[in-house]
C-alpha cells in the first residue's frame, strides 16, 4: 500500500521523516486487514524498528533483506544507490546490521528515485558503470540501492556475470520464508508494543 500523505519519493533523511506518520498508518491498517507479512520498500529502511513496533507479523526492509540476500551468494558487496545524500544512511544502516567488513563500498548513481523509470535518464548503463568499479574494488555482489531499480536486476547480472539482488525480490523471499517458518517479531524488548500505538490517529 501506498501512504497517502509524505513524499513523492524518499532521497534522505528528510523525507524519510515526512513519511514515518503516513507509513505507521499503513502499518496499522495492514494489520487490521489480517496480512502476513509488511514490507517497507525503501532502501533506507525507513521506519523499520517502529514498524515492527507496532506490528505483530514480519516486517521487512528492502535494504536489510539486500545485505543478508547478497552475503549468501558473494563474500563481499557493493551497493549502488541513487542520490549521494542517500550515501551516509546506508553505511550507517550497514554497519548497525553487521555487513560492513562486507561491503566495499556505496555508490551513489546520481538519478532521482523518479528519473529511474524514464528511458532517457540513462539508468541501466549509469549503474552499470558502478558495478564495473566495485567489481575492479573485489566486489563479488551488488545490491540495486533503490526498489526503483529493481527492474534493472536480472539484465544486468546477465552482462556482468555477478550476482545482482534486488531489494523487493530479496524481501519478498524473506518474509515468504518467516511466514513458512511461524517467525513473527519479538514483543519482549525493543520492538514490545508501545503503549500509546493506537494514537496513531493523531497523525490523520
Amino acid at each position: 500500500m501506498q501512504p497517502t500523505v509524505g513524499p513523492e519519493a524518499i532521497e534522505g533523511p528528510f523525507d524519510g521523516a515526512l513519511c514515518l506518520p503516513g507509513l505507521l498508518k499503513q502499518v496499522v491498517a495492514a494489520e487490521a486487514q489480517h496480512v502476513d507479512a509488511h514490507i517497507i520498500a525503501c532502501f533506507d529502511d525507513t521506519g523499520l524498528d517502529a514498524a515492527r513496533a507496532i506490528a505483530t507479523k514480519p516486517v521487512i526492509g528492502i535494504g536489510e533483506a539486500s545485505f543478508h540476500a547478497v552475503s549468501l551468494v558473494a563474500h563481499s558487496f557493493c551497493v549502488v544507490t541513487t542520490l549521494s545524500r542517500s550515501v551516509p544512511l546506508i553505511e550507517d544502516n550497514i554497519r548497525r546490521y553487521g555487513f560492513s567488513h562486507r561491503c566495499r563500498r556505496v555508490f551513489a548513481s546520481d538519478i532521482p528515485v523518479l528519473e529511474l523509470e524514464r528511458p532517457e535518464s540513462g539508468a541501466s548503463e549509469r549503474i552499470s558503470e558502478f558495478i564495473r568499479e566495485g567489481i575492479r574494488l573485489g566486489a563479488e555482489g551488488i545490491a540495486l540501492g533503490c526498489a526503483g531499480m529493481a527492474e534493472f536486476a536480472s539484465a544486468l547480472q546477465r552482462k556482468h556475470d555477478i550476482p545482482v539482488v534486488d531489494g523487493i525480490g530479496a524481501a519478498v523471499g524473506l518474509a515468504e520464508t518467516l511466514i513458512r517458518c511461524g517467525l513473527e517479531p519479538s514483543k519482549r524488548g525493543v520492538w514490545a508494543m508501545p503503549a500509546h500505538a493506537k494514537g496513531l490517529d493523531r497523525f490523520e
